[in-house]
Formats: C-alpha cells, sequence, structure tokens
C-alpha cells in the first residue's frame, strides 16, 4: 500500500519517540525485503510484469534505468507516493539490474526517507505529518537533484581522468 509504512512510521514515532530507531530499522527491513522480493518475481516473470503499467511510463521507466543506471532507483526510493515507485522495482528486475546494487539503492533512499519521517514523528508528533505533506515532496525532489548532480560530476570527472591519462600515454 503505497505510504502504508509511512503513516505505520509515524504513528508509532509519534506515540513513542525513544523507539523512533527501531521503528525506522522495522520499516527499512520490511520496505527492501519487499522490493527484493518482487524485484525477483519482476526478473522471472519478465517483460508480461510490467503489462498493467503503460507503454509510455514502461518506456520512460527504461530510459531512466538505461541512462542512470541504479541512481534512479536510488531517487525513485526517496520520493514520496503517489511517485510510481513499483515500476521502477519492476523495472529493475525486468531489465536485469545488478541485485546488490539495487538492493543497496533502495536501503540507502529508504534510510534516509524514513529517518526523517520517524524523526519528524517523534519531534512534532500529530503535526509532522502536516509538515511532511507541505514540504516533504520538495525536500524529496532537492535531494533527488542533489544525488543526480552528484553522480553527473563524479561522471564527468572521472572521464576528465581517464582523457588526461590516455592523452599522456600517447
Amino acid at each position: 500500500m503505497p505510504g502504508g509504512v509511512d503513516a505505520v512510521l509515524m504513528v508509532l514515532a509519534a506515540m513513542r519517540p525513544s523507539w523512533m530507531l527501531i521503528y525506522v530499522a522495522g520499516a527499512i527491513v520490511g520496505s527492501t525485503a519487499g522490493c527484493v522480493c518482487l524485484y525477483l518475481i519482476s526478473k522471472r516473470a519478465g517483460h508480461k510484469a510490467l503489462s498493467r503499467f503503460s507503454e509510455s511510463k514502461q518506456k520512460r521507466v527504461k530510459d531512466l534505468i538505461d541512462r542512470y543506471d541504479v541512481l534512479s532507483v536510488l531517487v525513485a526510493s526517496v520520493l514520496p507516493p503517489p511517485f510510481p515507485f513499483k515500476l521502477f522495482v519492476v523495472s529493475a528486475g525486468v531489465f536485469r539490474l545488478n541485485l546488490l546494487r539495487f538492493t543497496l539503492a533502495i536501503i540507502g533512499g529508504r534510510i534516509f526517507r524514513y529517518l526523517l519521517e520517524g524523526y519528524l514523528a517523534a519531534r512534532y508528533g500529530d503535526h509532522a505529518k502536516e509538515i511532511l505533506e507541505k514540504y516533504y515532496p520538495a525536500i524529496g525532489i532537492a535531494i533527488a537533484l542533489l544525488l543526480i548532480l552528484f553522480f553527473v560530476v563524479k561522471n564527468l570527472m572521472k572521464r576528465g581522468r581517464s582523457e588526461r591519462v590516455s592523452s599522456a600515454e600517447s
């Protein structure tokens, strides 16, 4: 259920703030396990697994995965519902992204997302939901853009170094 884990995490963290890290850990483990299961099912089912999604969405996600690899899954795992995260998980399985890298991307994205939600719920209680509804889409998009920028800069620096090495060898 989209947003179900988020809602339960926030309610529990608001009720018992001292247990927030335990709730966050449980949410991360549960979400990651569910994503890995869906990945494995999708890998086995192949393109049939994508049949419930429109052709245009499938193409868009395939292009993102082809272009940004596992970074696209990491960014998708940070963004809040109603972002079509499940499509990225299914596509990662169908297009056979490396399972370890996929899993690490899910864990990384979920750590950020659930820690933010858990912290806000523990700190602000009932008002955390209002804060997240108001600011999380902007926070999620900003984090996604920063992640993309980081990887683009990293790749540009890597290319620059390899070009310098190859020109020095000549």
